[in-house]
């Protein structure tokens, strides 16, 4: 829409002061008429008399020079036909012509229409990648109450990770560090090939003799490090030691979930000295009371079945 513009100073101007406010007010709403319609300044004789205007307003307009008639003199205003033309109506690029207007309004169409079109665009390539997206991976239902999180023997362990060296690689602490498959499992399944990585579970041995002392059923899925600390229990102190500590504390705590509570008594385990000629030792429940001698003797001796199983499965096991 354009629009009528004045200058800020025409308050002051003397062709205003000449005019008088009454011929101003039809001199505005002319000019803006004028504009509207797209008509340069021309003012129709038609509308003079719908906007309230008198002859005598009219005249103090082209008297003050702000409107000319048909057969005036001034240089840059056309002359109008049946009707008025306000001077100066483009001046300093106050108005604009209706050729301008149309450009402005083309220009603008243009600009509207291309960014309608650059939104619409970016709008569809979102939508594409949304379904991309969407359609790369399949959906699958909810998983049963009873279905098992892994399905098969080497669930997680399709390929390589970063603990398994490649073919003709030798990571430098491969071997110091367990391998998943061979640090979980349970002492029902001791015997049970280590799993898909090939490599022998280390802890089989003690494993299996666990399972021999009667403590089966018993979770193996040990930590990183309590795996380490327990092999090196095992090459401290020995399978026998660690059975008889884990047979001590099921005895006296009750069987745990996992071997996991095991470990950090494993840890604290030293490797018995060798026997010195003349030197005797006293039995550790010398000077006890009769109940606690009593609880203590049943547990040696409950160990110490335990133990010869233990030792049995282990001779049939390697004669």
């Amino acid at each position: 829409m354009p629009w009528f513009k004045i200058d800020d100073s025409a308050h002051s101007h003397p062709k205003f002061i000449r005019a008088g406010n009454a011929a101003l007010g039809l001199w505005l709403r002319c000019g803006s008429y004028s504009a509207q319609h797209l008509l340069e300044g021309f003012i129709p004789k038609s509308v003079i008399k719908p906007f309230g205007g008198t002859p005598a307003q009219v005249r103090k307009l082209l008297e003050a020079g702000l409107w000319h008639e048909a057969g005036h003199d001034c240089d840059r205003c056309p002359q109008p036909a049946d009707g008025y033309m306000i001077h100066d109506f483009f001046e300093g690029g106050r108005n604009v012509t209706k050729t301008q207007h149309e450009a402005n309004r083309k220009g603008a169409a243009e600009r509207a229409a291309k960014s309608r079109e650059s939104k619409k665009r970016a709008d569809s390539e979102r939508e594409s990648n949304n379904i991309q997206y969407a359609t790369s991976f399949q959906m699958k239902p909810n998983r049963a109450r009873n279905e098992p999180y892994f399905q098969g023997s080497t669930a997680g362990q399709e390929g390589l990770s970063h603990r398994t060296p490649a073919d003709g690689a030798a990571l430098a602490h491969a071997a110091a560090m367990p391998v998943p498959s061979t640090s979980s499992g349970s002492t029902a399944a001791a015997g049970e090939p280590a799993g898909s990585s090939g490599l022998p579970d280390q802890l089989a041995g003690l494993k299996r003799a666990i399972g021999a002392a009667g403590l089966s059923g018993v979770s193996w899925d040990l930590r990183e490090s309590a795996w380490e600390y327990t092999r090196q229990a095992i090459d401290r102190v020995g399978v026998p030691a660690m059975v008889a500590f884990a047979v001590n504390s099921a005895r006296l705590k009750g069987l745990p979930a996992g071997a996991s509570a095991w470990v950090q008594g494993w840890r604290s385990l030293e490797p018995t000295p060798e026997p010195q000629i003349g030197v005797s030792y006293l039995p550790a429940a010398v000077g006890l009371p009769t109940a606690v001698n009593r609880q203590q003797q049943e547990v040696d001796d409950w160990a110490s079945r335990a133990m010869s199983r233990a030792r049995a499965r282990m001779t049939e096991e390697n004669p």
